[in-house]
């Protein structure tokens, strides 16, 4: 029972990592319609600058702020001058657009900090403690509550506010939401500030947990994007769902499923993406996309 536990508190650790980049994909995806495969490298670029700013004995809760405040200049910067150009076009050119800008971002981390493993200072003390035999770091529980308070906030800002809702409109449809008098360019500029901001305080947990390197979200950002396909690219709540799903099914199947073992358990989430395609292809908590022809 202790080691069932252990795997499941475990599995929603990883999770919560997956959450915390699903979360940021989400967002802009709310507030543009796209999906930003870039979102990984930005908040890797975002962990190196509060890193830095900890090298300059600036202070770590100072430093992430910091970043997440740098983030949002840069996320609004790169919708004005660069997707912007291919708004208006075929959704997969831009969606192009932003690979290769991740990839852009992955070579200028490495250019200018190298690849070497980098040690991040952590948010939450390093102790840990037991609950029902199973061991539990402190940190683990800190990210955790983070994303389920990012969660809700997420929530609240689609569905309790006026921005929230005039980003969904933007997103939905910029012709109409222009038409209505809304500043259609600033709320997408707005929205990818946002999501970098965002991708700035899941660089800010995941990178204590990991080491900082250029590729340290290459393979998260796989898992997030399982998570948001299984939860639903509409629903916060969904995304963070799935994403605990994942970690917690893929820990117990690496150690209670034989034929897939620790070698073959990223198997796991696509294989859960197969069978939600086929039996709710929105999502568990999407909605249908309703189109008047």
């Amino acid at each position: 029972m202790g080691t069932f536990i252990q795997l499941v508190i475990d599995g929603l650790s990883s999770g919560s990592i997956y959450a915390a980049l699903a979360l940021a994909i989400v967002l802009v995806n709310q507030a543009t319609g796209l999906i930003n495969f870039a979102q990984g490298g930005m908040a890797v670029l975002s962990a190196y600058i509060a890193w830095q700013l900890t090298a300059w004995s600036v202070p770590l809760l100072l430093a992430i702020l910091i970043s997440i405040a740098a983030s949002f200049v840069i996320g609004a910067i790169v919708e004005r001058f660069l997707i912007r150009k291919f708004e208006g076009g075929d959704p997969d050119t831009a969606v192009v657009v932003t690979i290769g800008l991740l990839t852009l971002i992955t070579g200028i981390c490495a250019w200018i900090w190298s690849y070497n493993n980098k040690l991040f200072p952590s948010l939450f003390p390093l102790e840990t403690i037991s609950i029902a035999g199973a061991v539990v770091s402190v940190r683990s529980i800190g990210t955790i509550l983070a994303i389920v308070a990012i969660m809700v906030l997420l929530q609240l800002l689609f569905l309790g506010t006026k921005l929230g809702l005039a980003l969904r409109a933007v997103a939905i449809n910029p012709q109409s939401a222009a038409f209505s008098g809304m500043p259609v360019g600033r709320l997408l500029m707005v929205g990818w500030g946002l999501a970098a901001s965002l991708g700035a305080v899941a660089g800010a947990l995941v990178a204590p947990q990991l080491t900082l390197t250029p590729n340290m979200m290459d393979s998260a950002l796989v898992y997030a994007l399982a998570a948001v396909i299984i939860g639903g690219l509409t629903s916060p709540i969904g995304v963070v769902i799935a994403a605990w799903l994942i970690g917690v099914l893929e820990n117990l199947a690496a150690v209670y499923v034989p034929l897939i073992g620790h070698d073959l358990k990223i198997a796991v989430p696509f294989i859960m993406i197969f069978v939600v395609l086929i039996v709710r292809p929105q999502g568990l908590f999407g909605r249908k996309a309703v189109v008047r022809v």
